[in-house]
């Protein structure tokens, strides 16, 4: 039996359709960057795609993974939510990555070869971690005089990690 062509076409729109919402949902998405946190890699208004199957399978319609099969990586731009706004951030140190606290002229965190600034707040909230802690990871934004990031709210889980950027 066939199908007429008004059932063939209506058929064909379905279908795309639903591709469409299962790569939106589990694979890729666009996201417009909203703030200069990552500076220069990312631009104010800038639209980048997100992978959001490059660490594992994301709950739609949570803020986590239903599973993993990869972790991020020190150097990947990651992108998760935190007060339920999406935040995007360079992964500066993954678990056990140590982490070397000063206070002699100012407050720093120095990871992986770079130093970053803090605050008193910041150093308080953090300087108990010589490393960074399993399943975590410390997320700072590439313009991090201005950035609300890892130093501010603590490290992040790398559950909450909803996707990796592969493209600007």
């Amino acid at each position: 039996m066939k199908a007429s062509g008004g059932k063939a076409f209506f058929l064909c729109i379905f279908a795309g359709i639903s591709i469409g919402l299962v790569l939106k949902l589990f694979v890729i998405d666009i996201v417009s960057v909203q703030g200069i946190s990552m500076e220069p890699a990312v631009r104010d208004k800038e639209t980048v795609v997100v992978c959001k199957a490059a660490y594992g399978l994301s709950d739609p319609f949570g803020s986590g993974a239903l599973f993993r099969w990869k972790n991020a990586h020190p150097g990947d731009i990651v992108i998760y939510t935190y007060k339920n706004s999406l935040v995007i951030k360079r992964c500066a140190a993954a678990q056990g990555d140590s982490l070397e606290f000063s206070s002699d002229t100012g407050y720093t965190v120095s990871v992986r070869g770079k130093t970053y600034p803090l605050t008193e707040i910041q150093y308080n909230l953090i300087k108990g971690s010589p490393a960074v802690p399993d399943g975590m990871i410390l997320a700072i934004g590439d313009n991090y005089e201005n950035s609300i990031d890892s130093r501010t709210y603590g490290f992040i889980a790398q559950k909450d990690i909803l996707g990796k950027v592969i493209f600007k």
